[in-house]
């Protein structure tokens, strides 16, 4: 969560009573509401009336009625969520790329409240905020039992004005305190440049309304740019995820054809298959992904379309882990459900579900890097109390069998760069005339053959 509700897959009306749901998709659905139900309801009744009366102090039952849609939805999964009105028009902004406040991804870890990563150029990235961080004071205040959207109102804010961050670190000896500025959080989702005239770099950050038409106008550039481009790094490093759709347009644009994701759910309307299409400008030269332990949801799903079509080498650490999809339902009074709808699954099938993407090259980031966009304590999926369970799926049968370790500064970017250089020195090579046992064995057998 980017200081606010990060997966916006979709937006679909529901309105719920006690036995009609107008379901996802539109489709009217009447379900029988067992009588174990009915008592639960009337039990429920009878603990919201008792507690009205009778609690010592005076309590408003809208609160009640909020703490109870609350408790429901923490029940189910880390990223199901009821949303109020204001935070659910956060969340539109969130998505557009902008918003006030100090730029970074949270979450509730073991009943923390736990950064996941800083984004990339804001005030949080710069103060030194690291992934792994538990926030244990706001301004102050204990964030003991604080939900999201309770931290996220307290980390956002207008611009310039300041707020405290009391944090807990890894092997640090004392609770760590920063003050940082608000800004304005205007997040540029995709970098690029060229390296050594022949090698593109692109980096996603975040995947927003804007991602996919940026990234095919970097490729573009890059093209014009380079001598030709021969080689293409697509570095998804700390990339928390984002819109569904936007995974899929960069998955096509490095696609002609294959199946990029696809989604299964409950519902019929759930299940559905997004595929590549040949739009011209796809690059045709090698491609490297690179990706970690912050690399999630929909990045996880670029990186699972490009490695199972065999588009891409994946080379980093494992990802995150985050294979299920949120649905945003808008409610009749404006407020909202971030409901978990759906899992998604790769190419070939896979579920990544608390178990993310293994790369086909696993290259751990060097301890000694500097880059303030190290992990610190490593958080996946498979943490978060309440997670969805991983399915049991057909394993790939490349697994990666060797690591390797490089301690130079961001060595998983320069071991990229290394091997797509190698990848051009290799076309060079001719091994037609290189001599084999079989092929000294056919020479010895001309040679001693006569002539009948």
């Amino acid at each position: 969560m980017k200081e606010g509700i990060s997966h916006k897959m979709l937006s679909m009306l529901c309105v719920f009573t006690a036995w009609t749901c107008i379901g996802i998709g539109g489709e009217s659905r009447v379900f029988a509401v067992e009588k174990n139900i009915y008592q639960e309801i009337k039990t429920f009744n009878e603990v919201l009336n008792v507690v009205e009366r009778h609690y010592v102090e005076k309590v408003d039952p809208q609160t009640l009625i909020q703490g109870a849609i609350d408790g429901m939805m923490k029940s189910l999964d880390p990223h199901s969520a009821f949303m109020t009105a204001d935070v659910y028009q956060e969340l539109e902004v969130d998505t557009k790329g902008s918003f006030g406040g100090i730029g970074t991804e949270i979450t509730i870890l073991k009943d923390v409240l736990t950064v996941v990563a800083p984004i990339e150029d804001t005030p949080a990235f710069h103060a030194g905020i690291k992934a792994g961080d538990q926030i244990i004071r706001i301004d102050g205040k204990s964030t003991k039992d604080i939900n999201i959207i309770e931290a996220v109102k307290k980390l956002r804010g207008p611009k310039d004005t300041k707020v405290t961050l009391t944090i807990m670190r890894e092997n640090a000896a004392k609770p760590l305190e920063f003050t940082i500025t608000r800004t304005i959080i205007n997040i540029r989702s995709v970098r690029s440049k060229v390296y050594d005239d022949h090698i593109g770099y692109i980096r996603v950050s975040s995947f927003q309304e804007r991602t996919g038409d940026d990234l095919k106008n970097a490729v573009i550039d890059m093209n014009a740019k380079a001598k030709p481009l021969k080689g293409l790094i697509l570095d998804l490093r700390n990339n928390p995820g984002g819109l569904l759709t936007q995974a899929v347009e960069v998955s096509d644009a490095f696609m002609t054809s294959g199946l990029i994701v696809s989604t299964k759910g409950r519902q019929k309307s759930s299940e559905t298959k997004f595929s590549a299409r040949d739009d011209g400008y796809e690059p045709a030269c090698p491609i490297i992904v690179l990706v970690n332990e912050g690399t999630a949801s929909a990045s996880e799903i670029v990186s699972g379309a490009l490695q199972d079509n065999r588009r891409g080498i994946v080379l980093g650490a494992k990802t995150f882990g985050k294979g299920s999809v949120q649905t945003v339902i808008p409610l009749e009074d404006g407020t909202a459900l971030k409901l978990t709808t759906a899992k998604y699954y790769t190419p070939r099938g896979r579920s990544i579900q608390a178990e993310g993407i293994v790369p086909d090259i696993v290259i751990k980031q060097a301890n000694n890097a500097i880059d303030k966009d190290t992990p610190g304590q490593v958080i996946r999926e498979k943490d978060l109390e309440g997670h969805i369970k991983k399915e049991q799926t057909k394993e790939r049968e490349d697994q990666p069998k060797k690591e390797l370790d490089d301690l130079q500064s961001d060595n998983q970017l320069k071991s990229a760069i290394d091997i797509l250089k190698s990848w051009e020195i290799f076309k060079k090579v001719s091994f037609s005339d290189v001599d084999t046992p079989s092929t000294n064995r056919n020479k010895m057998q001309s040679k001693n053959s006569t002539v009948k």
